[in-house]
């Protein structure tokens, strides 16, 4: 279950959530408690969401745009319709994600963990997908112009 003194901190904005992450690192836990979370429609535009668990939120239509969420754990969460074009999703786990008509544009989701993950829809025109996963995708309709498509796993 989420930690609700990192959701309050989270409610408060970017600001002051990016500045925690930065100014008390060794304080903080290195993995923010969001499990489970509903933050559908949310701005979390440039939000440090790095190492998060966010597995099995709810981030329906979200704007995660130039996000940090390297590394994040994503396991079953609810991305239909959100916006994560320019986020950082470098070693990502995104497996069983609903990924359904997200918005990934020049996302990085190298080495991201796809397994899966419906992406049907979706549109990863210029992301980077070198060396992630895709073994079990949905991926049909999806766009791709542009990307890097350099070692993915299908």
């Amino acid at each position: 279950m989420a930690n609700q003194q990192e959701l309050d901190l989270l409610s408060t904005g970017k600001t002051l959530w990016n500045t925690w992450r930065r100014d008390y690192a060794e304080v903080r836990a290195l993995e923010p408690d969001l499990h489970g979370v509903d933050l559908h429609e949310t701005d979390l535009q440039g939000f440090d969401l790095q190492h998060a668990d966010l597995t099995g939120g709810n981030l329906l239509g979200a704007d995660l745009r130039g996000a940090d969420l390297r590394e994040a754990d994503l396991r079953n969460a609810d991305l239909r319709r959100a916006n994560l074009s320019g986020a950082n999703l470098l070693k990502a786990c995104l497996r069983w994600a609903d990924l359904r008509g997200a918005n990934l544009c020049r996302a990085n989701l190298k080495e991201a963990d796809l397994r899966k993950a419906d992406l049907r829809g979706a549109d990863l025109d210029g992301a980077v997908l070198s060396r992630a996963n895709f073994d079990g995708a949905h991926v049909s309709s999806v766009e791709i112009e542009g990307a890097d498509l350099h070692e993915v796993s299908r």
